[in-house]
C-alpha cells in the first residue's frame, strides 16, 4: 500500500486503497463473566473492590456481558462494515495463575469469538495485554518483578499456539506508560501502588515483556506484530494553535524533557534499542538502574511491522521555576502541566485534532522503518437516548476532525495504514466506572441493549466510501424537518419542546422526520416556544455592600465579615474595580472557634489572582457552547435590585453565580425565579441550588497532615472570613486533623488579603512564640505571613513551616517558594458551565466537589 492518497473522487476526501477501518475494545472492559469458566482473578478485580477506587463503586463483573453476547456484538461490527476488530485476550482467563496451568474454557471462548469474527469477514487484531494482570503474579511483585516479563512471553506463546492459525496481526502490550505510572506511580489504576521508583521498574519490565513477547510470537510463526503506545505531541500553550511558535530556552527544555518521559521512554528502546539520556538520569536518581540489565535493550528492540498509536489529546506544558514534579511524571520539577485552551470532552480532555497530524508526521520522520496505525482514537460525551436514537453530534465531530487530521498526515507522506475507533461499545471505563461513555454503540447496562449511535451510522458511511466528504456535512435545519413532515416550523418546534397542543398524528409525523434526518434541536428552534435568549448571566456577588454587610463591632463568634472581600469558588478573595467598600474591623472573640481564636477580623479590599481565570474560563466555555454572556455586578442594594429584575424578566436562560458567599439574600431571591442557576462555591444557607466547589475540608486535612508528618507540633491557622463557607470548611479540616492527633488548635482570622495575613501572623507570634507551623486559608494570607516571619527573624521552614491554599502563580516565586493546596479555578468554572447547560436542557444535575492537590515546595 502506498502512503499517498489517490486522486480525490468527486467530492470525496479519499483514503488510500486498502486503508484499514475498524474499532477496538479491551477484554476487562467488556467481557464480564469475571467468575465463570475457570477465569482467575486479575488486578482490576481486586482494585475495583477497594473503597473509593472506582466511581460509584462500580465493578466489571458484568460490564457489557460480551462473554455471553459476542455473537450479537459481531453482528453489529458486520453491520457497521468494520474491516478490523481489535480486541484483547484476558490473561487470567487463559492462565488463572499467570503461569503454568492453562484454562481450556478460556481459550475455547477466544476460538469461538475468532471464528465468529472471521465468518463476518472481519480481520482480528489481538492484543495480548490490556492491563488485566493475573493477581497471582501481582502477589509476587507484579510488573516490578522482572520474572513477570518472562511469564508474559510464555503466555504469548501458548495463546499463539492455540489461536495463531486464525490471527494475522498481534499486539504485545497496550500503553505501558498507563500501566506503569497510573498503576504503580500514583495508584489511580490497578494495582493501586504509589511509588515513582516502582513505576520506572514496571515500565522497563513492560518493555522487556514486549521484546520477549515478540521473540515468542516470531518463533511461533507470527506474521505481523505491533506495539500500542499512548503518544501525544508535547507543546506549550501557545503552540496548541501555532505549532511553529518559537520557544524560549526554558520552555524548549521543558517540552524536550516531558517528551522524553511520555513518548521517547517507550519509542526509543522499542525502535532504537536505547533510552534517552534524560530518562536514564531521572530513572537513576528515582529508582536506580539495577533493574536495567545488560542485553535488555537488545531484547526490547525487536523488529515489528506496526506501531500502534493511541491518541486523545496533546500534552501541554511550560517552564515554571519552583513547580514540584507532577506525580504522574517523575522528574518534571520546574514544569507546569497547563492543559490546552480548547473545547473538551466529558472527561475534560482538550479536543485538538491537529495534534494527531502533528504526531503522525513526527513519528514518520523519526521512526521511518515502521508502519503506523491509529489503534485508539475517540471521546466520551454525555450521550442521551431519544427514542431509538443517540444524537451524539459532538462525537461525530470529534471523529471527523481527527480523520481529517489523519488524512492531512497521509498527504504529507506518512505511512498510515489504518484507523480504529475507540471504542466499539460503551464499557467499564476503568476508574471512571460506567460514568464515561466512549462507544459508538450505546449500551444500556441494565438491559444490555445495544443501540447504534449517530456516530456509528456516520462511521459506517465513511467506511463505505473509504473517505470523508470534502466539505463538512451541514446539520439538518428546522425548515428541512418541517418540509419533510409537511407541517409548519412552529409545529415542529412545539413537538420538539414537548408541548401537548399537537395531535398524536402530527407528533408522530414530525418525530419520523426528525429521526430520518438526524435533526438536533438547536437554540433557534427551541426559542420559538421557550423564548430562550441564548444568553447566560455571569453574576458577581459582593457581600460587602448589601444586607450581608457586617458593621464594625460584630464579633468573630457571630461570623464577622469583611468589607471589600468576596469569597470565590475556592475560598479566595476577589474584588471588582467598580465596586468599593470600606474596611471593617471586628474584635476577636477568644474561644469562639476552637481552643483559641486570636487576633482581629481584618478586612481590606484586595484582588484575587484566581478571579480573572475563573471568569475568563466561564466566559470561554459559554461562548464555545454558542451562548452570549452578560456580566452583572451585584455589589450594592441598587445593583442587586437591577440583577433581580433582569433575571426575573427572562433576559437570560441561566445564571452562573460567581463568589456566592455569606448569607446574601440575593441567592434565595434568584433561586425562586425558576431560572436555572449554578453557584461557584457552596452557599452558606442550605438551598436546592447546584454548586461547584473544592474539597476544602480534604485540602486542609492534607495540608495539616503534611505538617504533622514533617514533625511540626504547634500548628496555627490563619483563617479567612468566618461567614465564607470555604473558609469555614478549611478551618474545620484544620481543627479536626489536630484534634484527631491530640493537638491544640489556635487560629487568627484574616480576610483573604496579604495585609490581613501579615497582621494575623503578628498576632499569632505574640500569642504563641513557640509555634512551628502555620496553615493559611489562602495563598495571599500565607505570603503576608512569610513577610512577617522574615521581619521577625524566623527562618522558613527551619523555625516555622508555612502552607497556603489555592496555588496562585505568585506561590512559586515567594522566598522560599510556598507549599500550598492547589485548587483549579478554571476547572470550577468549566464544571459550573457544564452543570448549567445540562440544567437548561432539562437533564439531571447535582453539585460537584472537585479534588485538591498538595503542592510541596520549600516553605515546608
Amino acid at each position: 500500500m502506498t502512503a499517498t492518497t489517490s486522486a480525490a473522487r468527486g467530492q470525496t476526501l479519499a483514503f488510500p486503497d486498502g486503508f484499514i477501518w475498524g474499532s477496538a475494545t479491551a477484554a476487562y472492559q467488556i467481557e464480564g463473566a469475571s467468575g465463570e469458566d475457570g477465569r482467575g482473578l486479575s488486578i482490576w478485580d481486586t482494585f475495583s473492590r477497594k473503597p473509593g477506587a472506582i466511581v460509584d463503586g462500580h465493578t466489571a463483573d458484568t460490564a457489557c456481558d460480551h462473554y455471553h453476547r459476542y455473537t450479537g456484538d459481531v453482528r453489529v461490527m458486520k453491520e457497521l462494515g468494520l474491516g478490523v476488530y481489535r480486541f484483547s485476550v484476558a490473561w487470567p482467563r487463559v492462565q488463572p495463575d499467570g503461569s503454568g496451568r492453562l484454562n481450556a474454557a478460556g481459550l475455547d471462548f477466544y476460538e469461538r469469538l475468532l471464528d465468529e469474527v472471521l465468518a463476518a469477514g472481519i480481520s482480528p487484531y489481538v492484543t495480548l495485554y490490556h492491563w488485566d494482570l493475573p493477581q497471582a503474579l501481582e502477589d509476587l511483585g507484579g510488573w516490578t518483578n522482572r520474572d513477570t516479563a518472562y511469564r508474559f512471553a510464555d503466555y504469548a506463546r501458548v495463546v499463539h499456539d492455540r489461536l495463531g492459525d486464525r490471527v494475522g496481526t498481534w499486539m504485545t502490550v497496550n500503553e505501558p506508560w498507563v500501566a506503569a505510572f497510573l498503576g504503580y506511580g500514583i495508584g489511580v489504576h490497578a494495582p493501586g501502588r504509589t511509588s515513582s521508583a516502582e513505576a520506572f521498574r514496571a515500565s522497563h519490565h513492560l518493555l522487556l515483556a514486549h521484546g520477549l513477547g515478540v521473540q515468542a510470537l516470531r518463533g511461533a510463526g507470527a506474521r505481523e506484530i505491533a506495539l500500542a503506545l499512548n503518544l501525544a505531541p508535547v507543546v506549550t500553550p501557545g503552540q496548541v494553535n501555532d505549532p511553529a511558535l518559537a520557544l524560549s530556552a526554558e520552555d524548549a527544555e521543558a517540552v524536550e524533557r516531558v517528551d522524553s518521559l511520555i513518548n521517547r521512554q517507550f519509542l526509543d528502546p522499542a525502535l532504537r534499542g536505547e533510552y534517552p539520556g534524560q530518562v536514564l538520569d531521572i530513572v537513576d536518581r528515582t529508582a536506580g538502574l539495577d533493574h536495567i540489565r545488560d542485553g535488555d535493550l537488545k531484547t526490547i528492540n525487536q523488529p515489528i511491522e506496526l506501531l500502534g498509536i493511541n491518541y486523545y489529546s496533546p500534552c501541554v506544558v511550560r517552564s515554571r521555576p519552583g513547580e514540584p514534579a507532577n506525580a504522574a511524571y517523575p522528574g518534571t520539577e520546574d514544569i507546569e502541566f497547563t492543559g490546552a485552551y480548547a473545547p473538551t470532552t466529558a472527561t475534560g480532555w482538550p479536543i485538538v485534532p491537529t495534534g494527531l497530524s502533528q504526531l503522525l508526521v513526527r513519528l514518520s520522520h523519526d521512526y521511518p522503518e515502521v508502519g503506523l496505525l491509529v489503534t485508539e482514537n475517540g471521546a466520551a460525551f454525555d450521550d442521551v437516548v431519544t427514542g431509538d436514537r443517540v444524537h451524539d453530534t459532538d462525537r461525530t465531530a470529534f471523529l471527523e476532525g481527527h480523520l481529517r487530521a489523519a488524512h492531512t498526515a497521509i498527504e504529507a507522506g506518512v505511512d498510515l495504514r489504518g484507523y480504529l475507533v475507540w471504542s466499539l461499545l460503551d464499557n467499564f471505563e476503568w476508574a471512571e466506572g460506567y460514568r464515561k461513555r466512549f462507544g459508538i454503540v450505546h449500551v444500556d447496562f441494565a438491559t444490555q441493549r445495544r443501540l447504534l449511535k449517530d456516530s456509528a451510522l456516520w462511521y459506517r458511511e465513511v467506511i463505505q466510501r473509504n473517505g470523508l466528504w470534502r466539505e463538512r456535512a451541514k446539520r439538518p435545519t428546522l425548515e428541512e424537518v418541517a418540509l419533510r413532515a409537511g407541517v409548519s416550523r412552529s409545529t415542529v418546534s412545539r413537538v420538539i419542546n414537548g408541548q401537548a397542543t399537537v395531535s398524536a398524528e402530527f407528533r408522530e409525523t414530525v418525530m419520523t422526520a426528525v429521526n430520518e434526518l438526524g435533526y438536533i434541536p438547536n437554540s433557534a428552534a427551541r426559542s420559538l416556544v421557550t423564548q430562550r435568549t441564548d444568553t447566560i448571566g455571569l453574576i458577581i456577588l459582593d457581600s460587602t455592600q448589601g444586607p450581608a454587610f457586617r458593621s464594625p463591632g460584630s464579633t468573630a463568634g457571630t461570623l464577622g465579615s469583611t468589607a471589600g472581600a468576596m469569597g470565590s469558588a475556592d475560598g479566595s478573595s476577589a474584588s471588582v474595580a467598580t465596586v468599593t467598600g470600606s474596611t471593617a474591623r471586628s474584635p476577636g472573640s477568644a474561644g469562639a472557634w476552637g481552643d483559641s481564636l486570636a487576633g482581629p477580623v481584618i478586612g481590606a479590599a484586595g484582588d484575587d489572582p484566581l478571579f480573572s481565570a475563573v471568569v475568563r474560563s466561564a466566559c470561554h466555555a459559554l461562548e464555545e457552547a454558542g451562548k452570549q454572556v452578560t456580566l452583572m455586578l451585584a455589589g450594592s442594594t441598587r445593583s442587586r435590585l437591577r440583577v433581580e429584575q433582569y433575571v426575573t424578566a427572562g433576559h437570560v436562560d441561566g445564571v452562573v453565580l460567581v463568589s456566592a458567599c455569606g448569607t446574601d439574600p440575593l441567592l434565595g431571591t434568584l433561586a425562586r425565579t425558576g431560572v436555572p442557576i449554578v453557584s461557584l462555591g457552596r452557599p452558606a444557607v442550605p438551598m436546592r441550588l447546584p454548586y461547584v466547589d473544592s474539597d476544602n475540608v480534604g485540602g486542609a486535612v492534607t495540608a495539616v497532615t503534611h505538617l504533622l508528618a514533617q514533625g511540626r507540633r504547634r500548628i496555627a491557622m490563619i483563617c479567612g472570613p468566618l461567614d465564607n463557607v470555604a473558609a469555614q470548611d478549611r478551618l474545620t479540616g484544620y481543627r479536626d486533623t489536630l484534634r484527631g492527633n491530640g493537638r491544640r488548635s489556635i487560629a487568627a482570622v484574616g480576610d483573604f488579603t496579604r495585609s490581613s495575613g501579615a497582621d494575623a501572623m503578628r498576632q499569632l507570634l505574640q500569642d504563641d512564640p513557640g509555634l512551628d507551623a502555620v496553615f493559611a486559608a489562602n495563598d495571599l494570607m500565607a505570603i503576608g505571613a512569610l513577610s512577617v516571619l522574615h521581619e521577625a527573624g524566623r527562618k522558613v521552614p527551619e523555625d516555622v513551616a508555612v502552607v497556603g491554599f489555592d496555588d496562585i502563580e505568585a506561590a512559586s516565586y515567594t522566598i522560599p517558594s510556598l507549599t500550598t493546596v492547589r485548587s483549579h479555578g478554571s476547572d470550577h468554572a468549566l464544571a459550573a458551565v457544564r452543570l448549567l447547560l445540562r440544567q437548561i436542557e432539562g437533564g439531571p444535575v447535582s453539585s460537584v466537589i472537585l479534588p485538591t492537590e498538595l503542592i510541596i515546595r520549600r516553605s515546608t
